[in-house]
């Protein structure tokens, strides 16, 4: 299912649920991650053209609801979906990925304690 969220961060914020109830992300079976997520593109998609932005959010959240759900959010500032980055960095942040690489040995680090191998996708 998909509504417009009751407090949204833009108009035109839309949450995705499952009607299945599964506590947390990573308990939804792929098939059904891979119908929220191609939902997901469909919104997306139409919200950049309804709502003349360059991007659109999505995330999966549960931190409010112990039911799992999907965020898109039509995004005017690169805040609107924020993290201590943008709020922490004295600079300008971009949005490049030249963070990514800065903090390359940090995510290696991390990888490596929670012992996960990535999957390549094709």
């Amino acid at each position: 299912m998909a509504f417009l969220d009751v407090g949204p961060i833009r108009p035109g914020h839309t949450q995705i649920i499952p009607r299945a109830h599964f506590a947390t992300f990573e308990l939804l079976p792929v098939p059904l991650l891979a119908k929220i997520t191609v939902l997901g593109q469909q919104l997306a998609a139409q919200m950049k053209r309804i709502y003349q932005v360059d991007r659109v959010a999505f995330l999966f959240t549960g931190g409010d609801v112990p039911h799992v759900h999907a965020h898109v959010v039509p995004m005017v500032e690169k805040t609107d979906i924020t993290s201590a980055r943008y709020i922490l960095s004295p600079e300008t942040v971009s949005w490049g990925s030249d963070h990514l690489l800065a903090g390359n040995a940090t995510l290696l680090a991390t990888r490596e304690l929670l012992a996960f191998t990535p999957t390549r996708l094709p």
